[in-house]
């Protein structure tokens, strides 16, 4: 297949499944939603947004479950919880902000796709707000050096329906097989012993919508990924860099000290 020219960033969305509750991480997530996990301070899923608007992409589409409003407040009070203002509270008039700290170009849909619903369930409840041709999809709960715009590109340059990138953690995650890029299996876990596994950033074409309505409401990384990998229709992305989720507190408190010590190779943004 040609290779096809790149979307402007910009229009492309960034679906972000933020429904999680963390049960692994109960003593800082007991209260939270799991992508409002803070590292260095600020949510886990700032963190995740910052890398796509590194490489340009700034829709993002919040799909909610678990305590989802926490979500919403976050945001909906971004710029007095990042700068310095004043209040006179004996006036009428509003706060005076006196910093711009954060200043995010970002459009941020908010869906509520319900608090017990499965990933696949989620992905598919923001297919009304997706109105191009490719779609990108993230976990609310993993950070990487993904250069997620030639994850993109390389997506456009193939016909299949579906983009995963593969990763090589410390074989704990879901396994995939491949020949050359092509999935050939696509296992949830169990031990990958040190092999690919989901990296969990992913790119699919609006074809995959009709997928995920045969599916029903089910795990994204189950039957949705078990027909594309039948069909021949899911590529991988291999990405070597940094990578690591945040499923446990040894994860939390590794993700934690590397903010803090300035080497935190997610970091890729001034």
């Amino acid at each position: 297949m040609p290779s096809q020219s790149l979307p402007p960033a910009r229009e492309t969305p960034v679906i972000i499944l933020c429904g999680g509750q963390g049960t692994r991480i109960r003593d800082v997530s007991e209260s939270l939603p799991k992508p409002m996990v803070p590292v260095g301070g600020l949510p886990i899923l700032w963190h995740i947004m910052k890398i796509y608007e590194a490489h340009g992409y700034r829709r993002f589409i919040l799909a909610l479950g678990y305590k989802g409003w926490l979500i919403k407040e976050f945001f909906l009070n971004f710029r007095a919880m990042t700068s310095d203002f004043r209040l006179e509270l004996g006036g009428d008039g509003p706060a005076e902000f006196l910093t711009r700290r954060q200043r995010l170009d970002w459009s941020i849909t908010f869906v509520e796709t319900g608090e017990s619903t499965q990933t696949g369930g989620r992905v598919l409840a923001c297919e009304p707000y997706v109105d191009t041709d490719d779609f990108m999809v993230t976990y609310g709960d993993g950070l990487g050096d993904v250069n997620v715009e030639e994850l993109h590109r390389f997506h456009l340059d193939h016909s299949r329906l579906g983009t995963v990138t593969g990763v090589r953690p410390r074989g704990r995650f879901g396994a995939m097989a491949v020949e050359g890029d092509t999935v050939t299996e696509f296992t949830e876990k169990k031990d990958a012993g040190g092999g690919l596994v989901n990296g969990g950033f992913f790119v699919f074409r609006r074809g995959f919508f009709e997928t995920l309505h045969q599916c029903g409401d089910t795990m994204l990384e189950t039957a949705p990924m078990s027909r594309l990998v039948t069909a021949s229709d899911l590529r991988m992305y291999s990405h070597d860099g940094f990578w690591e989720p945040m499923d446990t507190m040894r994860e939390y408190v590794l993700l934690n000290r590397m903010w803090e010590s300035g080497e935190a190779p997610w970091k890729i943004w001034k």
